[in-house]
């Protein structure tokens, strides 16, 4: 049987040399899209949907660039989950994983399509497998790690010299965000959120809130939760010693609300009898609320106007429509549980705090919660010219608060600039010309790939990278040198003086996923596109 007729008719199928290009392709495609933001000088992009109203986002921030593109290559959507995944792991480093894996894509294109001589395979067609340089990259990437560990300190045991760390790393994720020109501020802010999570990566306790107005040097931070609600009519605006009870209920019943049914009636008296029903119903449903000896009582869903009311009376203060991203979050620092049955009060977990008051940011009203049982909980009030400018804030701040929470877990600290590159690149240098074989040629095109970082960085920067890059390998010949580029001078600089500093978790995570990307889409001979379902005739 042909092996054409082996798939239905609109299916595809790309072999060989052709798939392996496609795929090559795509890889470098990608990681050329995201190359132009990385750095401290990278440039934003700007997203427009095509959906209703044309939402924009302006961006560096690689995982979001490529979660928003829509991509048919097989390849390319590889790339796309190294970068998501790098988001989800360590916060940071999403744009550094997919140009690294690009640029080992770029190499291995070029081993891939070299000959060798004549003399040495009679046919003169023989080209190194792909297998030989996956084996190379291996040997590689264990060979980079190792180079890495070896110059990593901790001084998680001094107090003192790990919140300076911490500070540095911060500012350096900052340098490359629109936080850069408050990066001392927003490193500071970040680094007093996460040293109150007590080596916790758990980051529901932070609490980010975004209100238009103002500069972004007017952020702060508030020990406490926030939530943006206002506080009723004729409610108590301040409550000491609070006893909260979270709810997910319905507490809109106070009218007819029959679905799908008709209720007939031969006068309105039926009518005021049905309402009066539905109002007993809802009395009952409150005084059970109230029964659980709170004052203070916060809803998922909406409260109507009777109940409000009724929680009024016994001065109970009653918040409505707190989204649920809220309620869960005020159920964790509050140490309370969301109930939606109220029968058996034994059974409710109550949130406690010190103090509930209305407080005011701009313009705008909101409840602060102060003293909760979860001491670490804080929030996190960003204020900026446009919303544009608060998401990409924010998504910038979460970055810096994921690698600070990792590097309190693993407090292995590196420097930053491109010296871990070169590092690195220098250590595999010396692995290539200690391997014999076609091996040797991949793990040189690995240290090819790893010198391309600072090289980029550079010329994002709009420096000359060909005399920066010669500069700093020069330089690193030496023993115990700590160069790397400095983009604001233009020229190389101490790292450690200039406080660059990076995780080492973050830099080790970039290396092994981006090796691990390129190892996958180098097996590849064969893409196969499956046939699209037909719709089916149903006249």
């Amino acid at each position: 049987m042909a092996t054409e007729r082996l798939f239905k008719d609109d299916a595809r199928d790309e072999k060989g040399e052709r798939a392996r290009m496609a795929s090559f392709i795509g890889g470098m495609a990608i990681a050329d899209l995201v190359k132009t933001t990385l750095g401290p000088k990278g440039m934003d992009k700007i997203l427009q949907s095509t959906g209703r109203g044309h939402s924009v986002t302006v961006t560096n921030d690689g995982a979001t660039i490529l979660k928003s593109l829509h991509i048919d290559n097989p390849a390319a959507k590889v790339m796309v989950d190294i970068s998501k995944v790098q988001d989800d792991e360590v916060g940071d480093g999403t744009t550094s994983v997919v140009v690294l894996a690009g640029e080992l894509l770029r190499e291995a294109e070029k081993l891939v399509a070299m000959k060798i001589h004549p003399m040495t395979i009679i046919s003169g067609k023989s080209k190194i497998h792909p297998m030989t340089i996956i084996s190379g990259y291996r040997m590689a990437a264990e060979c980079a790690r190792n180079a890495l560990e070896q110059r990593v300190w901790d001084n998680k045991a001094n107090s003192e010299s790990f919140r300076s760390d911490l500070m540095n790393i911060a500012m350096t994720t900052l340098s490359s965000k629109i936080l850069a020109q408050d990066k001392q501020h927003f490193a500071l802010l970040a680094v007093d959120a996460v040293m109150r999570l007590k080596g916790s990566t758990n980051l529901e306790s932070i609490q980010i809130i975004k209100k238009a107005g103002g500069s972004l040097k007017d952020s702060f931070l508030d020990e406490g939760f926030i939530l943006d609600k206002k506080i009723g009519v004729g409610q108590p605006k301040r409550i000491e010693n609070a006893k909260i009870l979270v709810a997910n209920t319905a507490m809109d019943t106070d009218k007819i609300k029959i679905y799908g049914a008709r209720v007939r009636v031969d006068s309105m008296a039926k009518v005021a009898e049905i309402e009066t029903a539905e109002k007993d119903k809802m009395r009952k449903k409150v005084q059970k609320i109230i029964a659980h000896g709170i004052n203070c009582f916060v809803n998922r869903q909406l409260i109507y106007n009777f109940p409000e009311e009724l929680f009024a009376d016994s001065g109970i203060l009653a918040i409505e429509h707190a989204d649920f991203d809220g309620i869960e979050r005020l159920a964790l620092v509050t140490g309370g549980e969301i109930a939606s049955t109220f029968d058996n009060p034994e059974s409710v977990k109550l949130g406690h705090c010190k103090l509930i008051e209305e407080i005011m940011i701009g313009e705008d009203k909101l409840i602060h919660f102060s003293g909760v049982e979860m001491g670490q909980a804080c929030t996190i009030v960003l204020r900026g010219a446009s919303f544009h400018v608060l998401d990409e804030a924010e998504r910038s701040l979460h970055d810096a608060l994921c690698v600070l929470s990792q590097t309190v877990q693993d407090s292995r600290v590196i420097l930053g600039g491109g010296w871990p590159e070169m590092l690195m690149a220098k250590q595999v240098d010396e692995l290539a010309r200690r391997t014999p074989g076609k091996k040797s040629l991949a793990i040189d095109a690995f240290a090819h790939a790893l010198r391309a970082i600072p090289t980029i960085i550079a010329d994002n920067a709009g420096l000359d990278s060909a005399d920066l890059v010669a500069q700093l390998r020069a330089d690193h010949e030496e023993e115990d040198t700590k160069t790397g580029i400095d983009v604001i001078t233009g020229a190389v600089g101490n790292m450690e003086k200039l406080g660059i500093f990076e995780s080492f978790k973050v830099k080790q995570a970039v290396l092994l996923s981006a090796t691990e990307a390129a190892e996958m889409i180098l097996r590849v001979d064969e893409i196969i596109s499956c046939a699209p379902r037909k719709r089916e005739d149903r006249m």
